[in-house]
Parts: structure tokens; sequence; C-alpha cells
């Protein structure tokens, strides 16, 4: 029996090949780096919590394959399975999930492994609000989800709002946001920092030392601020450090002490930062009337 030979026009050849084009995409992440992808990525594993809520609030969470161990919201993705700390996670675990591709910071230490391993890893940290709108536009980019407009005109209009909600008395008080007891300290450059700005607040960190410095708690004796926000793992022992006591904000009993999971929300710069915005400005009203 004779085999013919099946011809395929070089028209359909060519269109083939046009819609496969069609779907890469080159992507340039936070080191410079070009990543190519052939089209979106349906396994995605994050190893950072403001990650994997970007790529929820973009519409993509049933895409994600795994997750570093803190990422816990939206509630659907704790059932995940994770896959260690976002600095130094698993790169077993990671690679044995068979992802289309891995997002995570800058500081994490397993770039360089994993795509030996020929896995691709796209590199986005968001520190500021112009940073989170870029970061959801290269998400929204790489998902093809076309969601990122709408995102970021919600959050940005939350945080308006909220800035709007505060009476007279609850503006320009100068406040100290510490991130963690080291003290790190969050600056007007960082989001957090920011967003406090939009809300008429004076940040005692000034731009020029970083967005996220470590202070010396003597620093904060001098500057002297009228409200302190701190979560309540690092607010153990505030009052006792050397030379707080006689701060006014500690005086006066003016501190904001954040439960574990407020603490999440205000710490993570992606879609959440609308709730953070509501959290920082109901410390400031509840605060601010007491000058």
């Amino acid at each position: 029996m004779s085999m013919k030979k099946i011809r395929i026009p070089l028209a359909a050849i060519g269109l083939a090949l046009f819609a496969l084009a069609a779907h890469a995409l080159d992507v340039v992440d936070e080191r410079g780096v070009t990543v190519s992808l052939r089209e979106p990525p349906r396994r995605i594993v994050t190893l950072l919590p403001s990650l994997t809520e970007s790529v929820c609030a973009l519409g993509a969470c049933d895409r994600l394959v795994g997750i570093d161990r803190y990422s816990n919201s939206p509630e659907q993705v704790k059932a995940l399975p994770q896959v260690g700390g976002g600095l130094d996670p698993n790169v077993e675990a990671i690679v044995a999930l068979k992802p289309d591709a891995v997002l995570l910071a800058k500081s994490s230490r397993v770039t360089q492994r994993l795509e030996a391993l020929g896995v691709k890893v796209l590199v986005l940290e968001p520190k500021s609000h112009a940073d989170v709108r870029r970061v959801l536009d290269k998400l929204d980019q790489v998902l093809g989800t076309h969601e990122a407009p709408r995102v970021w005109r919600v959050i940005d209009a939350s945080v308006s709002a909220a800035a709007q909600s505060l009476p007279a008395s609850a503006k320009g008080l100068r406040v100290y946001f510490e991130v963690n007891s080291a003290p790190y300290a969050a600056g007007e450059s960082s989001f957090i920092g920011e967003t406090l700005t939009r809300l008429g607040a004076r940040n005692i960190v000034p731009a020029s030392l970083g967005p996220f410095p470590k202070l010396n708690p003597e620093y904060v004796v001098r500057a002297n601020p009228d409200l302190i926000m701190v979560s309540v793992r690092s607010a153990q022992g505030l009052e006792q450090r050397p030379g707080w006591a006689g701060i006014r904000a500690v005086r006066e009993g003016r501190i904001c002490r954040f439960s574990a999971e407020q603490s999440d929300v205000l710490v993570r710069p992606g879609p959440r930062m609308d709730e953070a915005a509501r959290l920082m400005a109901q410390c400031l009203i509840d605060k601010g009337g007491r000058r």
C-alpha cells in the first residue's frame, strides 16, 4: 500500500508560526534581564506575598501551583503547596511543581539556581506606589489578563477616599512607623511612607534615609514622634526601650498596635494598599484628636 505525501501549504505554515509568535512575549524584569515566554504561564510559583496577592487580584489565582510560607491571602491560596521562605526556598520542591514561571524578589538567593535548571524566573519587587503600579502592569502583560488598570484605579481611589475621610484634627501628626523591632522603619520614600503622606501625616524618617532604614533607637527618641504605628509583635517592651518613656507618643499613649493580620496588610506593597490606607487613617483618627 503506497503512502501519499501530505502537502501542507506554505501559507498555513506561515499562519501557524504567526499565531505562535503572537502568543510569545519578552518581559524585562527588575534585573534588566529579558525573559522570553512562549505563552502566558499556566503554572506559577510565587515567592513573595505581595506577588501572590497581585496575581490573584488580576484574576489568575487559579494558575498558582505553589507559594512561599508567608503568602496567606486571599483565603484560597492557603491550600496551595508551600515551598519555604522567599529568600531561600526549597528549589527541589519548586522544580517538582513544574512551573512555567517563578515570581520572586531581588533578594531571593535561588534565582540563578532555578535558571540553571531551566526554570523561567521573573524578578519583581515593588517598594513604592509607582512600583506597585508598574509590577501590576508587568504581571498583566505576562498573564494576559488586562485587569491592571482597573485594579490600580481601585487602589488609588480608595487611598484618596481614606485621605478625604480624615478630619483636620488628624492631619499633620508626626508619625513613626516601625516595620520590625530591629528597629526598621518605613521612610517617606517607601510605599507605606507615601500612603502616610497622602493621608496628611508627617514621617519622622526622611526619604534621604531610604525606604526601610535600620535606625539607631536614639534617632526615634530625638525625633519625638506624636504617634507610633507598630505591630503587636514588635511592640513588646517598646515602652522599656532606653529613653522611649519620654517620647510624646509613648508618654501620651498614642500608639497604634496592629494585629498580625493587620500588619500583613500594612507591610505588603500590592492590591491591599487600599485596606492599609484605611487602617492607617483610622489610627490617625483615633489618636489625632488628643493633641
